[in-house]
C-alpha cells in the first residue's frame, strides 16, 4: 500500500509551508494546499489519509469543510488547527466530528504525535472495511482468475483489496491474459456491481462520432442529431468504465478525456452544461505506457492520473504450474457451452498441454480446450488415443502429478528449491517423486519440444 497522505489545508503561505516541511522531515508524505475548496477535490472514501486544517480561512472556514470531508467519508481523521482564543470553536469542531484539535503555535512534536495516531486510525478504518467486504461478500474471483501460483494469487489479493475502494485502475498484461476478465471482476465484486459496466474498445471508437459516441449530444448540435442522446461515460453513471486498449486512443481525444477524469464532469456536444460524472475508470494496455510516453504516442498527465493503482497481470510463462489447472477448467467451461457432457481429459494431454508454449496466454489455452471439446484437434485426440491404456485412477492421478511437477521444474529453470516451495512440499518428498517419475531437472523426464 502507498505512504499515507497527510492533506495539510492553511491560508497562511509561510505557516503551511514551513509546517509541511517540519511533517515532511517526520517522515510524513504531506500535499499543503492554500484553500478548503482545492483540497476537496483530493477526498474520496477510498483515501488513505488525513485531514489538518485550519479552522478560519477565507471562503470556505474549516468547520464547512470538515463537514463536506464528513459527507464524503465520515471515518476520514480531520484535526483543527486554531489561533488563540479559538479554543470555544475547537471544542465544538470534536463535538461535530473533528478527530483532534491543536492550538497555535504548536511544537512539531505536538502535531507530528496527532498526526500519527489519526493515520493509524483511519489505516484501522480502512483495513476493516476490507475484512468486512471480502468476509461479507462471496465472489467468484477464484473461478475467473484461477491458478495456485504465487504471480495469480497475489492477483486475486490485489484484485480484492482495490474493489473494496473507488480508486482509478490501470490493467497492464500481454495480449491474452485476461485483462478485461479482470476489469469486470474488479466491478462485479466493488460497491458499483449494482450499476452499467461499460466497455469502450479504443482503439475501435469511429472518427467522426467520438465525441457524440462518448459525451452524448444536444437536439440540434449537428445535422442528423434529431434527439438528446446520452453517450457512453453518461450511462455509466455511478458504474465502471472500461477504456479497453487505452494507448491506441486518439491524441485529441486524450485530452478531452483527461479533464473527465480530472474533473469528473462532461458535457453534451451542443450544450454549455456540466454534467457530474460518478464513476470509476479502469484503464487496460498491452504495451508498455511509460514507453509510449517516452515515444510521444501517450499524454504523461493521462497516465499519471489513469494509474492511481497498477494491475500487471502475469503471462502463462510466468504460471507454467497454472497450466493443467487451467486447460481443464476450461475444457469443462467449453463442454457447458457447446452443451455436452463432461469429457474427460487423459494425462497424456495434460502433459502435453504442460509442454507446450502459449504465447497467446489463456485466451490461446482457451481455443485449444473449444478445439479439443469438439474434436477438431487431431493431434490432441491421437495422444487422447494413444494414452487410453492408463485407465486406472491411480496411473491417472500420478501421470497428473508428473506433469505438474515437470511444469514446476521447467518453469523455475530447475531449481529444486523454488519448486518444492511453490507447490508446498518439502525437499525429500520432491526427491522421492522426481525418483519415482524419472524426472531429471534438467529435462524434467521429457523431450523438450523443438523450434
Amino acid at each position: 500500500m502507498k505512504q499515507p497522505l497527510v492533506l495539510l489545508v492553511d491560508d497562511e503561505d509561510e505557516l503551511r509551508r514551513s509546517t509541511a516541511q517540519s511533517l515532511d522531515l517526520s517522515g510524513f508524505k504531506v500535499r499543503d494546499l492554500a484553500s478548503a475548496e482545492r483540497t476537496l477535490d483530493l477526498i474520496n472514501p477510498g483515501l488513505n489519509g488525513i485531514v489538518v486544517t485550519d479552522i478560519r480561512m477565507p471562503g470556505m472556514d474549516g468547520m464547512t469543510f470538515m463537514g463536506r470531508v464528513h459527507e464524503i467519508d465520515a471515518d476520514i481523521p480531520v484535526i483543527i488547527t486554531t489561533g488563540h482564543g479559538d479554543v470555544q470553536l475547537a471544542v465544538k469542531a470534536m463535538r461535530e466530528g473533528a478527530y483532534d484539535f491543536i492550538e497555535k503555535p504548536f511544537t512539531t512534536q505536538n502535531l507530528a504525535a496527532v498526526v500519527r495516531r489519526a493515520l493509524d486510525w483511519r489505516s484501522l478504518i480502512l483495513e476493516n472495511r476490507l475484512l468486512r467486504a471480502v468476509a461479507g461478500k462471496r465472489d467468484d474471483i477464484e473461478a475467473r482468475l484461477p491458478g495456485r501460483t504465487q504471480a495469480i494469487i497475489d492477483l486475486r489479493y490485489r484484485l480484492r483489496a482495490v474493489a473494496a475502494t473507488d480508486a482509478d485502475v490501470l490493467i497492464i498484461g500481454d495480449t491474452g491474459t485476461g485483462k478485461e476478465v479482470a476489469a469486470r471482476a474488479l466491478h462485479d465484486i466493488s460497491s458499483r456491481a449494482s450499476k452499467p459496466f461499460v466497455a469502450i474498445n479504443c482503439a475501435a471508437l469511429p472518427a467522426a462520432l467520438i465525441e457524440s459516441e462518448l459525451f452524448g449530444h444536444e437536439a440540434g448540435a449537428f445535422p442528423g442529431a434529431i434527439r438528446s442522446r446520452y453517450g457512453k461515460f453518461e450511462h455509466a453513471r455511478g458504474g465502471t468504465i472500461l477504456l479497453d486498449e487505452i494507448g491506441m486512443m486518439p491524441d485529441d481525444l486524450q485530452i478531452k478525456l483527461l479533464r473527465v477524469i480530472q474533473e469528473r464532469v462532461i458535457t453534451r456536444l451542443g450544450s454549455n452544461e456540466s454534467i457530474p460524472l460518478d464513476v470509476r475508470f479502469v484503464a487496460t494496455s498491452k504495451a508498455d505506457l511509460q514507453a509510449e510516453v517516452a515515444a510521444g504516442r501517450f499524454r504523461p498527465d493521462l497516465l499519471y492520473r489513469l494509474n492511481v493503482v497498477t494491475l500487471r497481470l502475469p503471462p502463462l510463462a510466468a504460471r507454467r504450474e497454472d497450466i493443467p489447472l487451467l486447460f481443464l477448467q476450461l475444457v469443462r467451461e467449453a463442454a457447458a457451452r457447446y452443451r455436452l457432457e463432461e469429457i474427460d481429459v487423459p494425462p497424456h494431454v495434460i502433459a502435453d498441454v504442460s509442454r507446450q508454449e502459449w504465447p497467446g496466454n489463456v485466451r490461446e489455452l482457451r481455443n485449444a480446450a473449444d478445439r479439443y471439446v469438439l474434436g477438431i484437434d487431431q493431434r490432441m485426440n491421437e495422444d487422447a488415443l494413444s494414452g487410453a491404456a492408463l485407465s486406472g485412477l491411480a496411473d491417472r492421478v500420478a501421470d497428473f502429478e508428473k506433469s505438474v511437477i515437470s511444469g514446476s521444474l521447467l518453469a523455475h529453470g530447475g531449481s529444486l528449491k523454488a519448486v518444492y516451495e511453490s507447490l508446498g512440499i518439502s525437499r525429500k518428498t520432491l526427491y522421492d517423486k522426481m525418483r519415482r517419475y524419472g524426472l531429471d531437472k534438467n529435462l524434467s523426464g521429457y523431450d523438450l519440444p523443438q523450434d
